[in-house]
């Protein structure tokens, strides 16, 4: 496949299926011709969801467009990571062209699926056309008494195989060997989870004030049940492509060009993406000199040896850190709603704990934290900065060091806030200074 017309060069794509298998002429592309570009740093990026594949490749360069200017004596290349990820349309995304179907979401918010959102669920999910038939005419029409058969058709469209690897792709915690990954999303009663979404979106929109709305209709939460357990489905790919197919790649990339030094970016659940590649690397492989988070949707405990709250209890990537030849550096921001408020409410809906009636959106315990709302928690030395003092350097040699980016990760409106408000120039000064590029 030849490679797009970017504005970064050199540039190479790597395209992964669902279960992390490479394009072979991509990935061999890539291999015969990195050394005869005369690069010192390789930065790979994934993206985290998306609608298309174009989409993609303009946010990887988009957001790495600066850096020659800002490193203009370094020899650097680009790899843009393509995963069948998506996004729903009615989101928003600054520095991008609104679609039409965002900008009437912001005036008019609705429950019913736009025909690009449809779109990209038939992508995504091949072989489910029906199923994504019945959702859409549900969310339009809204049956009485039917929720729970618009939850059970929820389900059926991100299940997998039973008794495959998949649970430990999207587990973010392991307890005693065990992952734990399923949540209520698929067990519980759908007419209280979709009340709990209904209720947090209304307190996002009304900015907080739980005396400015009424109570929702259970209705108005079920398209977000529906974008959530497709987030779920999107996690455990991340980490299946990060695994199974990104840190194999590495490994062959370690050997075709030894002195090469790989920094791995992430964004969203391309962030789980790079961070499950280093499990995945072969055993020996130092090439991995630096990785960069950028509003990690995962939780902040993925790289713990213990849970505070659990000492039973790790994170799935424990220890993964040290398998960098360099920093892992989190940004993280405050103003991002997708991770702030609707992440921790999906992540207490977990098998564990199928109370989800009366939490309080806004006061979300650190228990189900995600790593882009405030960092890596529970590593031992990790280092916490805000964006200025991280620009000012150096930033460690090695570890954890959390950076608080929302002095410009600040834009974007409900559901996901500045989720995906990533493409600054400050925002790749931090990967140049993780990797020390000069």
């Amino acid at each position: 496949m030849a490679q797009p017309a970017t504005s970064v060069t050199p540039y190479w794509e790597l395209t992964f299926d669902a279960d992390g298998d490479v394009d072979a002429r991509e990935r061999d592309a890539l291999l015969t011709q990195v050394g005869g570009h005369d690069i010192r740093d390789l930065i790979v990026f994934s993206h985290g969801w998306n609608s298309d594949r174009t989409h993609a490749t303009a946010l990887c360069t988009g957001f790495c467009r600066p850096i020659r200017g800002l490193a203009p004596r370094a020899r650097i290349g680009y790899v843009g990571v393509i995963w069948p990820s998506m996004r729903f349309s009615d989101e928003p995304i600054p520095d991008f062209p609104k679609s039409v179907v965002a900008t009437e979401a912001e005036a008019n918010p609705a429950p019913a699926l736009d025909k690009d959102t449809r779109h990209a669920l038939l992508e995504t999910f091949p072989g489910r056309a029906t199923v994504v038939d019945q959702i859409a005419r549900m969310l339009d029409q809204r049956p009485d008494n039917e929720l729970e058969e618009f939850g059970r058709l929820v389900r059926l469209l991100v299940e997998v195989v039973p008794g495959g690897p998949q649970p430990f792709f999207a587990a973010d915690t392991v307890a005693e060997g065990v992952p734990q990954s399923e949540p209520a999303l698929f067990t519980a009663d759908t007419a209280t989870l979709c009340d709990e979404f209904a209720r947090a979106l209304a307190s996002l929109r009304a900015d907080g004030d739980p005396e400015s709305f009424s109570l929702p209709n259970p209705w108005d939460g079920a398209k977000e049940l529906l974008r959530q357990a497709t987030y779920y489905a999107m996690k455990r790919r991340a980490g299946t492509v990060g695994e199974r197919g990104l840190g194999p790649v590495i490994g062959r990339l370690a050997a075709a060009a030894p002195d090469l030094r790989v920094h791995l970016v992430g964004h969203s659940f391309g962030g789980r993406l790079v961070s499950f590649a280093l499990r995945g690397l072969p055993e020996g492989v130092r090439t991995v000199k630096s990785v960069t988070l950028l509003q990690g949707a995962f939780s902040h405990y993925a790289f713990a040896a213990r849970l505070p709250q659990d000492p039973r209890t790790g994170g799935v990537l424990q220890g993964q850190q040290n398998r960098i030849d360099g920093p892992l550096v989190c940004c993280y921001s405050r103003f991002d709603q997708a991770l702030g408020t609707l992440y921790p409410l999906a992540s207490r809906m977990s098998g564990q704990n199928n109370a989800v009636a009366g939490f309080d959106v806004l006061g979300a315990g650190a228990e189900w934290g995600a790593m882009g709302h405030d960092g890596v928690q529970a590593v031992p030395g990790t280092r916490r900065l805000d964006l200025a003092e991280a620009l000012r350097g150096p930033l460690a040699d090695a570890g954890c060091v959390n950076v608080d980016a929302s002095a410009v990760v600040r834009r974007g409106g409900p559901p996901c806030g500045a989720h995906s408000d990533i493409v600054h120039p400050e925002l790749a000064r931090v990967v140049l200074a993780a990797g020390r590029i000069r």
